[in-house]
């Protein structure tokens, strides 16, 4: 029977404590590329002008349609070869993550605008407002109400994501995790560890987002 032996943790609680910190600036990177996509995309995708709205769409259906996985290694390997540039892993997954992650938020963004009623835009229009006045004072201000808890759960998503970095040797915390395991023998003991941490860090995140909501949709 197995013998579980967590004191093995302490001794690489330095390597957690880098992993860890490496994880969270990849979310936060990810998470501010992959908005600022994400709003660009999302309002494309609505664009009157039909290549803006093709390009937008294929990108966002390309990227959400394709395992994070297969893009992660794609970015990593293939993007030098057709390039010509080499890219290291770190770039390689925030240039993934962050497009991968700002497909889906630009359909949060997309969803959020036209769930707008759209006698709204057309008072702003009939009291002559311009197109970008109406989309910036009107619908933005009220969409982004509707945008803020699928937002927050894609976000939290994001970072659950940032695991799979550790295929390409980015030094994140699963990665450290793996080379503390073939370190010491004792991988049960110590991504049992990892759980916890990612649990730790989620589940209150996950609550607050929940406590949004709620207080979002009370003061409808």
């Amino acid at each position: 029977m197995y013998k579980w032996d967590f004191s093995v943790l302490w001794g690489y609680r330095w390597l957690f404590l880098q992993g860890l910190g490496v994880t969270v600036a990849f979310t936060v990177a990810i998470v501010v590329f992959g908005l600022m996509i994400g709003l660009l995309a999302g309002l494309g995708s609505l664009s009157r002008v039909r290549i803006v709205k093709w390009l937008s769409s294929a990108y966002i259906e390309m990227f959400r349609c394709t395992p994070l996985l297969v893009q992660l290694i794609w970015f990593y390997y293939a993007l030098p070869v057709v390039s010509g540039i080499e890219v290291s892993a770190v770039t390689a997954s925030v240039l993934a993550l962050s497009l991968y992650g700002g497909s889906f938020y630009a359909e949060i963004i997309r969803g959020g605008i036209v769930s707008i009623e759209t006698g709204q835009s057309e008072a702003g229009a009939a009291i002559g407002m311009t197109p970008s006045q109406i989309m910036r004072r009107i619908v933005l201000p009220q969409a982004l109400k509707r945008m803020v808890p699928p937002l927050m759960n894609q976000s939290i998503i994001q970072f659950k994501n940032t695991s799979l970095v550790s295929v390409i040797a980015v030094p994140d915390l699963v990665y450290q995790s793996q080379i503390a395991a073939h370190d010491s023998y004792r991988p049960l003991e110590l991504y049992t560890a990892v759980a916890v941490i990612y649990f730790a860090i989620l589940f209150p995140l996950t609550l607050l987002v929940r406590v949004g909501e709620h207080k979002l949709a009370t003061s409808d």
